[in-house]
């Protein structure tokens, strides 16, 4: 098993380790919460371990059933994950099934508005500038990606969304909207890295329309411990 080393990056809600093996690191999950880019902080009791079951296993379900490569190479403790050590593609990718949260605000329609068909979106990865909305020609003439990477990513994102959509679908969660990130492997392979995880997406009760994520948290609704357990006992079932 891998050694946990010196650490080469601290994030949000995220710290990543070398390991003694080059082509492996470790990310170990934080309880700490951040909103607004940053600006609104706070922590989320249990979430780290949440977080972390979650984005496993739902990286080993899209390696196994929608062929979908990741970084995910084991679980090692409630907190900590050995995966594949990538470069980051400084994008984050957006996919949209319903309207809620910024894009309600650009387009004027209500939140909770479903969408005949999912929306795709790309943010550069900048906190600095406020991560802005970019589109295929910034991608490409900034070189933040080749042309048949950002093609393979929208075919992944894609992909993802539909096999999410069912999934969460049958434990009675919408999958609202979702944020994914990819990276490249060392030996130039493009895997979806980063997390699935009640952070990253926006999770509502089918029957209810309770938001179960971490809207909770950027809006004081409260309950926001709550919410991440219950998609994590949704998902897992009485094996939680």
């Amino acid at each position: 098993m891998a050694t946990k080393g010196r650490q080469m990056y601290e994030g949000k809600a995220k710290k990543v380790f070398e390991t003694d093996d080059p082509t492996l690191c470790i990310v170990s999950y934080k309880d700490d919460a951040t909103a607004f880019n940053g600006l609104k902080k706070g922590t989320i009791t249990g979430k780290g371990v949440i977080n972390n079951r979650l984005t496993n296993h739902l990286m080993e379900k899209l390696e196994k059933e929608a062929g979908i490569p990741t970084h995910f190479v084991q679980e090692l403790s409630d907190t900590d994950t050995l995966v594949r050590k990538v470069s980051i593609v400084p994008l984050e990718v957006i996919v949209r099934n319903t309207v809620a949260g910024s894009l309600a605000k650009r387009v004027g329609k209500p939140e909770g508005t479903v969408l005949p068909c999912p929306v795709l979106e790309f943010c550069y990865k900048d906190d600095e500038l406020g991560d802005p909305m970019v589109n295929d020609y910034h991608i490409l003439a900034m070189g933040w990606c080749s042309a048949g990477t950002l093609s393979q990513i929208k075919d992944y994102a894609l992909r993802i969304n539909d096999y999410l959509v069912s999934y969460f679908r049958q434990i009675g969660i919408d999958l609202i909207d979702f944020k994914l990130e990819f990276g490249i492997t060392n030996d130039g392979k493009l895997v979806l890295a980063d997390e699935i995880s009640p952070d990253t997406c926006r999770f509502w009760d089918s029957r209810t329309h309770e938001k179960l994520d971490k809207d909770r948290f950027r809006r004081d609704l409260g309950n926001v411990e709550g919410a991440y357990r219950e998609v994590l006992s949704r998902v897992f079932g009485d094996r939680t």
